[in-house]
């Protein structure tokens, strides 16, 4: 697809729902005793795919586009699928649905897309392992295809050495179905709405500091779950907004869970001009819409704690940083480089494609700003992030700018571009 410079943006706009929270009420919900309803469901292929997951295993899932139903069958209540179960292009699917199956009592198969086969696996295989699970890669290189095979489980005390919540997950949700507590310490704290949700559902599950403890179930039982915008894609309107000189824009309903809400921080400390108006904290998650204008922004450092919070983000803030006064500097983010690409190196060869002046360093990039941008022929490496990101940069280059293979962008947003176009209208 072709992009070209923009003279404003305006107008206001509703994102999807949350892609992270889509996919947990799917998984929940088909373990669940009863009905669990879910609004504002994320369409996008990745959820899709644990739809088709959970289906294969005898739930009845009725997906009506802005509302999904499932009729779960409890804890114990997943039949073992005629087929091997393919996860598409998601490791939240892959990794979460790892915790679910280790414990039950059949053999499966999970595999995915080109992606998923090289994404790394053995930081779940391992804490799931020690919690009693039979867990292979079938290929011998720590990456999926993974054979399962159903086993009693244990609880365990479980050090991560990453901030991540789809570890996190697996190991909880395994946890379930352990003969005791089961408790997960990170460096930081990574995403917790598998913690609110699991709540939400009956479980019994605390958290303490950078400590997760969830207790053995008996069951689980269906819920209502109303699914917030998605903050993930909410950033690239962000961005656009603040980039694009001439720009307003209101963007409605986005959750901004303090575990997600990362992008918001940095853009304040960037100087943005932002606002969250009509901030509500319904069913333990926070939302707002969120208002941007046009500004003059300059670099800062990001590292740390607040990295687990816009992992996602990192690809657009690094784009945004080409555009502000001075340097930014992001650490602390090799995890990058094991997402649907290496996305440190992408965004680094990119940018230095349209004329930005980047370096990539062993866990982040250095971004000196103010350098002017101009068209580029762009692979997205069929990363929806990389392809979103680079159709905002596009507004703010000279020329025109092509992304190969845009289409991808349908694992999170299938109407992105639409929704893109509709705002320089």
């Amino acid at each position: 697809m072709e992009f070209r410079k923009s003279h404003g943006l305006h107008g206001e706009i509703t994102v999807p729902g949350d892609k992270s929270i889509s996919h947990r009420a799917v998984m929940f919900g088909s373990i669940a005793k009863g009905t669990t309803e879910i609004h504002n469901f994320l369409q996008g292929a990745d959820c899709l795919s644990t739809i088709a997951c959970f289906q294969k295993m005898g739930i009845d899932i009725e997906n009506n586009r802005d509302r999904v139903i499932v009729r779960g069958n409890g804890l114990r209540g997943l039949r073992r699928p005629q087929d091997v179960l393919d996860c598409g292009n998601s490791g939240t699917t892959t990794r979460l649905i790892s915790g679910i199956l280790c414990a039950q009592e059949f053999d499966v198969t999970l595999t995915g897309d080109e992606s998923i086969r090289k994404r790394p696996m053995k930081r779940i295989m391992e804490p799931l392992s020690l919690m009693g699970a039979d867990i292979t890669s079938m290929n011998g290189n720590g990456c999926a295809p993974l054979l399962i095979k159903g086993r009693p489980l244990k609880g365990i005390h479980y050090t991560s050495k990453v901030a991540s919540a789809q570890v996190k997950s697996a190991i909880l949700l395994a946890g379930l179905y352990a003969g005791s507590p089961t408790s997960v310490t990170e460096p930081y704290v990574s995403r917790n709405h598998s913690e609110i949700m699991l709540d939400l559902f009956g479980a019994d599950i605390k958290a303490s500091g950078t400590t997760c403890t969830i207790q053995p179930a008996r069951e689980l039982h269906g819920a209502q779950v109303m699914v917030p915008g998605d903050i993930s894609s909410a950033a690239y309107f962000i961005a656009a907004g603040l980039m694009v000189p001439g720009s307003q824009l209101l963007i409605r309903n986005v959750g901004i869970n303090p575990t997600r809400d990362g992008i918001i921080r940095v853009c304040q400390d960037m100087g943005a001009d932002l606002e969250l108006l009509n901030v509500s904290s319904g069913a333990g998650e926070p939302t707002a819409d969120i208002l941007v204008r046009s500004s003059s922004l300059h670099g800062t450092e990001i590292k740390g704690a607040i990295i687990p919070t816009l992992i996602d983000e990192l690809p657009m803030i690094a784009a945004m940083a080409c555009m502000a006064e001075g340097d930014t500097v992001i650490r602390d983010a090799a995890e990058l480089k094991v997402k649907e690409s290496n996305r440190i190196a992408v965004m680094v060869e990119s940018l230095k494609a349209m004329g930005a002046h980047v370096a990539e360093t062993e866990d982040g990039m250095i971004i000196h700003g103010k350098k002017p941008l101009h068209g580029a022929s762009i692979d997205s490496r069929k990363d929806h992030r990389i392809a979103m990101t680079f159709a905002v940069t596009a507004l703010c280059a000279d020329g025109v700018t092509n992304i190969k293979d845009a289409d991808c962008v349908n694992i999170s947003y299938p109407g992105f571009y639409h929704d893109l176009e509709q705002l320089m209208k």
